[in-house]
């Protein structure tokens, strides 16, 4: 069986949506001044940002990727322009300690649910893959064990690519991820199950819902260092636990094959750097 980490592919779609609010004065109510107006808008601000996380409470990380159907070149260009000196500043020391030089051949993301951390790793010409750093996880839903279906609130296992870049995330910035992938579908087909869900992300902020939030900061040194680097040999790999400094079992209520994908992980892992 050829590693996932050498070859990953898969894809993942979104919906194009909005939302609107008016706000009427009642009949004979004063006309607003200018000072009224000033506070009914920092209320019709507070409000549209309670829907929005109202929106992404319900709806999961698909709420912050339906932007991302727009041409994304142009936009992650300009990001890119924005955010890259910084995010190159931050990342240069690590790569440096790391030894390898920037921007890297390929780069491996390695997400940890029980230990709330996101590795990165990268490699240079001539050699192997190096551990670079590590990011804190500051929101992901759910409990330990695989995505089952959409809506369940939890955050995919496995291995997976990036699909795109999303520039215009509702999260700040975000990188897609190719759940559901062959594996996902396959367990699906055998269990009887449908309606897997889908736009897996890795993005800003610190709350989200079945996706992996990371800070905005985070964000863009992840977001610079894909567009940089080059995503299409990307692969992320999202774990329940380190395996290699904790054993686990799939979780007796889930399907009898979690076992045989943990076995799989630890293969991965197990060929992975570790800091």
């Amino acid at each position: 069986m050829r590693s996932p980490i050498s070859e990953a592919t898969g894809c993942a779609g979104a919906e194009d949506g909005h939302t609107s609010a008016s706000i009427d004065r009642p009949c004979g109510a004063p006309r607003p001044t200018a000072a009224s107006t000033k506070v009914v808008t920092r209320a019709t601000v507070r409000w549209l940002l309670l829907a929005l996380g109202a929106i992404a409470a319900f709806a999961g990380c698909g709420a912050l990727a339906r932007r991302h159907r727009a041409p994304l070149e142009p936009a992650i260009a300009e990001r890119v322009a924005e955010y890259g000196p910084a995010a190159r500043g931050r990342l240069a020391p690590y790569f440096a300690a790391a030894g390898v030089a920037y921007p890297p051949e390929r780069f491996v993301l390695v997400a940890f649910k029980l230990e709330r951390a996101l590795h990165v790793l990268a490699s240079g010409s001539g050699r192997g893959l190096a551990f670079v750093r590590s990011y804190p996880i500051l929101g992901a839903s759910g409990t330990l064990g695989p995505k089952l279906r959409e809506g369940d609130r939890q955050v995919p296992e496995g291995v997976y690519a990036i699909v795109y870049l999303n520039p215009n995330s509702l999260a700040h910035l975000s990188l897609a991820l190719s759940y559901p992938n062959d594996y996902d579908r396959a367990r699906a087909a055998e269990d009887g199950r449908d309606a897997l869900g889908g736009d897996i992300m890795i993005h800003g902020g610190s709350t989200s819902v079945g996706c992996i939030a990371v800070g905005d900061e985070a964000a863009e040194d992840l977001f610079v260092l894909a567009a940089d680097a080059g995503w299409d040999d990307a692969v992320v790999v999202v774990s329940p636990v380190d395996f290699r400094k904790l054993a686990l079992r799939g979780p007796r209520e889930q399907p009898a094959w979690v076992d045989d994908l943990y076995v799989r992980l630890r293969g991965e892992l197990d060929g992975l750097p570790s800091h």
